[in-house]
């Protein structure tokens, strides 16, 4: 499902509109109809009191939509209005002045104790205080209303976006709401689904309020969850060099773990032929755990890591693999450092670059933009603004966009990792993963990760979605590991032995379960 930017859905409103005749007041009805909907669904409504808070924006109107559907009904319906009522415009106005009307009961709010008592008296709440456009951060009376619901301890639905939670990030503009329930318009926002807003919307669903498929559909809306292609069939005669030959570059002195996941992890999700250029001194080690993996034992720096000397070598063998992993493990010794370099120039077959690996590129950016064979970047947020040169708060409060411009800047996949993970393409393209869970913020993870990665490219997926299979399929391997063992003291070892299992469900096709969880919303 694609997912709107606060911008692209005011032109798509505004283009339904002008272009397709559907009025504003009717978008506004359909809104509320389908808020009502999953409360009467999910609580009923005749004979339950509902409490409504109002903004005065078009935000309030849908819950004044809301409201007067649930009195409709058979609720016991009072509407709080939070700010003045007066600035109710068009059909916002329309439909505040409706409820007026009725035997409602409204409320304009002057601090929010006098309103608590109904509040805790309630069944439910509705929240319409605000909507995707929230700028500035919340405070004063909105604050204490929206921290008063929070305490209240009933169901909340909200309209939208949880209030406070600002549509293009997620992020939370000084407080928020925690809904139980949200129904967004048109099509989810960014700041639906990336944290910690998604966390705040609980059960999320999505009315296309009369929007032709054409057009929340549309080719300008490039961001999008990351719903995955099928694998591609594993023949009855194939052999291991059928199903990809990968190189993994790394390891060091003290590091044994992190090239044992990636190389390891690339068999264990269903690749073919894993060969590991790690220093002599830790082969042995890492064969007693991956006596699978085929060694081929480095020369060494001083230090313990993999010697410039090496160079030659590596760019001929590379030549024979399908993929190249660079990075994971390597340290950051100034000889390797400036080897991993010398390799980005010169290998010609698609480069997963991790770890140290980004670390050293990030020392002259220019190779990667001069490559032409494909590459992928899979930096966490420290790396991420090692990359960009933005701080890591500045990042998280605009990461599609800043991901977009690394992307496009670089020429390269990026896979920012993190609690749904960002797919960005140099075209623009970005798809938010939401397979996976905390447990997964473990040492090593990442290092499956590229593993999983390199097996959906050797196993015949075009790179560009073996990328972001090998994301989800990760993500899906941690959640199984999750479910039987517990995201507490889950290990980088848990997440890859579930890889066998994570690829099995995915080519039998997931539980109703799973496969609800990773579309993330549902349509109404």
């Amino acid at each position: 499902m694609k997912i709107s930017s606060v911008a692209q859905m005011r032109n798509l409103d505004r283009t339904a509109i002008e272009k397709f005749g559907i009025e504003d007041k009717l978008l506004m009805e359909n809104a509320g109809l389908a808020t009502f909907g999953v409360i009467q669904s999910k609580l009923g409504v005749g004979g339950r009191k509902f409490a409504v808070f109002c903004g005065v924006g078009n935000n309030g109107g849908d819950g004044c939509v809301v409201a007067r559907k649930l009195h409709s009904n058979g609720g016991d319906v009072k509407v709080f209005i939070v700010g003045n009522p007066d600035r109710f415009a068009d059909s916002a106005k329309m439909n505040f002045n409706i409820i007026k009307k009725l035997p409602v009961e409204i409320i304009e709010i002057v601090d929010a104790d006098s309103v608590k008592a109904y509040v805790l008296d309630s069944d439910a709440i509705i929240d319409a205080i605000f909507g995707t456009g929230l700028a500035r951060d919340v405070e004063g009376l909105y604050r204490d209303v929206i921290e008063m619901i929070n305490a209240g301890g009933k169901p909340v639905f909200s309209v939208d976006i949880p209030s406070g939670v600002n549509g293009d990030t997620g992020m939370i503009m000084g407080a928020a709401v925690k809904a139980d329930y949200t129904v967004t318009f048109g099509l989810p926002k960014a700041g639906n689904m990336l944290f910690p807003g998604y966390d705040l919307c609980g059960k999320l669903y999505v009315t296309h309020i009369s929007f032709p498929p054409s057009h929340y559909n549309d080719d300008s809306i490039n961001v999008e969850i990351n719903t995955t292609p099928e694998i591609p069939p594993r023949g009855a005669d194939v052999h291991k060099g059928d199903l990809g030959n990968a190189l993994f570059i790394a390891g060091a002195a003290g590091y044994f773990g992190a090239p044992y996941f990636a190389a390891f992890s690339f068999m264990k999700a269903g690749g073919g032929y894993s060969r590991l250029a790690s220093p002599q001194s830790i082969t042995s080690f890492i064969a007693d755990k991956g006596s699978e993996i085929v060694f081929i034992p480095q020369e060494e720096t001083a230090s313990g890591s993999i010697a410039s000397k090496n160079k030659d070598d590596l760019l001929k063998l590379s030549e024979k693999m399908d993929m190249v992993v660079l990075g994971p493990g390597l340290s950051l010794d100034e000889e390797t450092q400036m080897l991993v370099r010398e390799l980005a120039r010169g290998i010609t077959k698609p480069l997963l670059i991790d770890g140290d690996g980004i670390t050293a590129l990030c020392a002259d950016l220019q190779i990667i933009r001069k490559r032409t064979a494909p590459t992928i970047l899979t930096p966490h947020l420290g790396e991420m603004s090692r990359i960009t040169g933005v701080d890591v708060e500045e990042i998280q409060a605009d990461r599609i966009n800043i991901l977009q411009n690394a992307a496009r800047d670089l020429n390269a996949i990026i896979v920012m990792k993190g609690a749904h993970s960002l797919t960005g393409y140099p075209d623009g393209r970005i798809f938010i993963n939401l397979s996976g869970n905390p447990g997964m913020a473990t040492a090593g993870s990442g290092d499956v990760l590229t593993g999983t990665i390199a097996a959906m490219f050797g196993l015949g997926l075009p790179i560009g979605e073996a990328v972001r299979k090998g994301v989800f399929m990760h993500g899906v391997s941690g959640d199984l590991a999750a479910e039987c063992e517990g995201e507490d003291g889950m290990t980088a070892q848990d997440i890859m032995d579930y890889l066998p299992l994570a690829v099995k469900m995915d080519r039998e096709g997931l539980d109703d379960a799973l496969r609800g969880r990773y579309e993330g919303v549902t349509v109404i």
